[in-house]
């Protein structure tokens, strides 16, 4: 239940930041929930087969650890995509607005 609470506010964040770069926050959205549950099942697998792992709570802990490695991930990806450039009247200038 407290993972479900927290993805929420984590998604909410990552619309916001997508909104900032001038990108669909639901698709961002879309990724951070799928990066979550995928890293999280990764981490559950490298327990249970890596480290033969057969303790529900270690399992647990590091498979939320593995799901916040997938949010980083995601927010990294956005975070490096560029910001929205408003229309300033500088942006608009071409070669040919500067002949007299």
């Amino acid at each position: 239940m407290l993972e479900i609470i927290v993805l929420i506010f984590i998604t909410k964040g990552i619309g916001k930041l997508a909104l900032q770069k001038g990108l669909s926050p639901r698709t961002w959205k879309i990724y951070t929930i799928a990066g979550w549950f995928a890293a999280e099942i990764i981490g559950l697998g490298v327990g249970f087969f890596l480290l033969n792992s057969r303790d529900l709570l270690a399992l647990s802990l590091l498979g939320w650890i593995f799901a916040i490695g997938g949010f980083l991930i995601v927010r990294s990806a956005l975070q490096n995509k560029p910001d929205e450039m408003p229309d300033d009247d500088i942006n608009r200038i071409g070669v040919d607005d500067l002949k007299p």
